[in-house]
């Protein structure tokens, strides 16, 4: 596991030259297909140079739930390992991570148009209107909220419109975990300089928008006319800001700006999962060198294996 922009695939694939292994996809932007500049999906050739798992299985319209994630892996890993070969798990969407080891409460899935009732109830009044009726259904779920995020707003009041019960309640309730069986190395890539990894990041933004990122977008709202900002695919880094720049409600230099300081946001939030994991081996190197990271990882490996 490791933050945006860190080079995970990098060493995930120099791990493919010296293990038998096959690669389960732990990122929530890779599932969706025809979304491959703004992900930073790995290239057909880097596809192709090792067994790669849960990406390309979802048009950006459909939705992907955790408990799916964690399904689909606890088979893969099985599958992998009946093959003979080793499971490597990558990428940076620490809630699939945390759920697979931990576990998840059962949630109901998301339902379009109660999201979209809700949206329209932010348009029109804001979102304190929204917070506010979130505080006197659950407490407990609010004051973990903050009342300015509208994503995890409108998901505790759509859990509680669609069973009726507190999402704080259910989380309590009934857990799904699979992975109690299962011996794992747990490691992480940490930056030691954060601002070698913002480097990182606004260069690799400033690449895909030169590689065609805008026109990504463009190409993914012809070809899915029902697609939204709204849908989660298009809520993911950078999508949303292009989506924008396409509505005409941001210029180009917003664009760069936003989706630079989108992800980021991303990485600070990933930095704080890993380092909140105490049982994860932690490789790390100031300049985020490939090579001194593998050994790091390698040293790990070792004694596992």
């Amino acid at each position: 596991m490791g933050t945006t922009a860190v080079g995970k695939t990098d060493l995930v694939l120099r791990l493919a030259d010296k293990y038998p292994i096959e690669i389960i996809s732990v990122d929530s932007a890779l599932i969706y297909q025809d979304m491959d500049i703004g992900t930073a999906k790995p290239t057909l050739c880097e596809l192709n140079s090792a067994p790669h798992h849960l990406i390309n299985i979802i048009t950006p319209l459909d939705s992907y739930s955790v408990i799916q994630f964690i399904e689909s892996t606890n088979l893969l890993i099985r599958e992998i390992n009946n093959r003979g070969k080793i499971p490597v798990l990558v990428g940076g969407t620490m809630m699939y991570y945390n759920a697979l080891l931990n576990g998840i409460s059962v949630l109901p899935e998301a339902n379009l148009i109660i999201r979209t009732q809700l949206e329209k109830r932010i348009l029109d009044y804001g979102i304190d209107s929204l917070y506010i009726e979130l505080l006197g259904i659950d407490t407990v779920a609010a004051h973990k909220i903050n009342s300015n995020d509208r994503h995890r707003i409108i998901r505790a009041l759509e859990v509680y419109y669609l069973s009726g019960k507190p999402i704080s309640q259910l989380q309590k309730e009934t857990n799904i975990c699979v992975m109690k069986d299962v011996d794992f190395l747990s490691l992480g890539v940490l930056p030691n300089n954060r601002e070698v990894l913002h480097s990182r990041i606004n260069k690799r933004f400033e690449q895909m928008i030169a590689s065609g990122f805008i026109e990504e977008v463009l190409q993914l709202k012809n070809k899915y006319p029902q697609l939204s900002s709204e849908h989660t695919s298009m809520r993911c880094v950078g999508y949303y800001q292009v989506w924008q720049y396409l509505d005409n409600l941001i210029n180009k230099t917003d664009l760069l700006e936003m989706g630079k300081a989108a992800t980021r946001q991303l990485a600070k939030r990933q930095t704080t999962w890993l380092r909140s994991i105490d049982f994860i081996n932690i490789a790390t190197d100031d300049n985020l060198n490939p090579e001194c990271l593998f050994a790091s990882l390698q040293n790990h490996l070792k004694s596992f294996i």
